[in-house]
């Protein structure tokens, strides 16, 4: 991704370049897909979706999907290329939320365990590898607080469930 022009992808300060747009339909798919498949698997446990699982995937791909957006933004792409692409994408977790739900029906604890294990790691890659950087960089040290505190909120919010 990053050699396709998408390096600074989920950055406020993202200057894209070449077909960037390409890089980021893929960065934010591959984010996606397997948060949406964990949301499939939570309607498998019954209830609905999980309170929880729902919030966090929000809250992690809002300031991405901002930060993209101005990204391609700054690129020269136009309002209605920018919302295409999103529509795409959501289109396409739709998919894997519905082939989390219908193809994983059954699916042992290891395969579960598995893909909420990825889907958890490529949300902390994102804030690892972006997010946090530059939230440091631009926030202080307050960030830090403010990310303890988003933790116990994610805990609060599993307990309600």
């Amino acid at each position: 991704l990053a050699r396709r022009g998408a390096r600074d992808r989920m950055s406020m300060r993202a200057e894209t370049r070449g077909d960037a747009s390409t890089a980021l339909v893929l960065g934010a798919v591959l984010d996606g897909i397997p948060e949406s498949a964990v949301i499939g698997l939570s309607l498998l446990a019954g209830g609905g979706v999980a309170v929880p699982v729902l919030t966090a995937v929000f809250l992690s791909n809002l300031p991405e999907s901002i930060s993209s957006s101005i990204g391609m933004r700054n690129a020269g792409a136009g309002t209605g290329h920018v919302l295409r692409v999103w529509v795409v994408v959501t289109l396409v977790c739709g998919a894997a939320a519905a082939a989390g739900y219908a193809l994983l029906d059954g699916a042992g604890d290891d395969w579960v365990g598995l893909i909420q294990a990825f889907a958890g790691g490529a949300v902390l890659t994102m804030l690892a590898e972006t997010m946090m950087p530059e939230a440091f960089r631009d926030g202080g040290r307050a960030v830090g607080l403010l990310t303890v505190l988003g933790f116990a909120l994610a805990y609060l919010l599993s307990t309600l469930e």
